[in-house]
């Protein structure tokens, strides 16, 4: 018997008798030998065992049993190309979903620090609104005086009639035709604006009222992107006529 063993029955337990030391070490080298388990698979309807994994199986479903032969686990087989295709996208999409509700709470949060109240709220709608409705009062009076630049050029074409117009007529004729066109699709667009940052501004104020009576941040879902606009700091861009 080698002398190493004795010594180490010895040492490891502490002063016990060195018959209960070798007792006790192969107790718990028993149990280890338990706690292995044994690993069984089949390959073409022929049955495998081994006290560890099987290599020749690493591909198929492998069963780890008990020594009374019960099973203890079962070791499916790797996933294929396809599903660790669709794994890792849905692992994608539940860390998008993560990175959303993170955002929807930040988000509400510096709603409630930007809008205590709803004086607050409203303070801001106008200053939001205030350029936009200057720009258009600007834009809506600038068609009258494209008109009133555009009659002489008209009282001028009366010279022509039956006739070709000069080349520096037919271009200023032209560039004020293209002006007031600008001015009309300014007009429309600077409306189009300020019922946007309205229709905005009022789905914000149905979420913050939300959260004033008590709602958590981030409950009611991701923040739609015209929304968030509105909840970042500064005005809303306006055209410029």
């Amino acid at each position: 018997m080698p002398t190493s063993l004795p010594r180490l029955c010895v040492t490891s337990a502490a002063g016990l008798p060195a018959a209960l030391a070798v007792v006790l070490l192969s107790a718990v080298a028993h149990s280890q030998v338990q706690a292995a388990g044994i690993y069984s698979c089949e390959i073409n309807g022929r049955k495998y065992t081994s006290d560890r994994p099987i290599r020749e199986c690493n591909e198929l479903e492998q069963r780890e049993h008990n020594r009374d032969g019960s099973v203890r686990a079962v070791r499916p087989p790797p996933p294929t190309a396809d599903e660790r295709a669709e794994m890792e996208a849905r692992e994608q999409q539940a860390a998008l979903a993560r990175a959303q509700q993170r955002e929807a709470v930040r988000r509400d949060r510096n709603l409630l620090q930007r809008f205590p109240n709803e004086a607050a709220h409203k303070k801001a709608r106008e200053a939001a609104l205030d350029d936009v409705r200057k720009s258009l009062k600007i834009s809506e009076s600038r068609p009258a005086a494209l008109e009133k630049e555009r009659k002489p050029l008209q009282d001028e074409t009366e010279f022509y009639v039956g006739k070709q117009l000069p080349l520096k007529l037919k271009q200023a004729i032209d560039a004020n035709d293209a002006a007031a066109e600008a001015q009309r699709n300014l007009v429309t667009n600077q409306k189009a604006e300020i019922v946007r940052i309205d229709k905005l501004y009022d789905d914000e104020l149905e979420r913050l009222r939300k959260l004033w009576g008590g709602a958590q941040p981030g409950s009611m879902g991701i923040i739609a992107s015209s929304e968030a606009a509105a909840s970042a700091p500064g005005k809303p861009k306006t055209a410029k006529p």
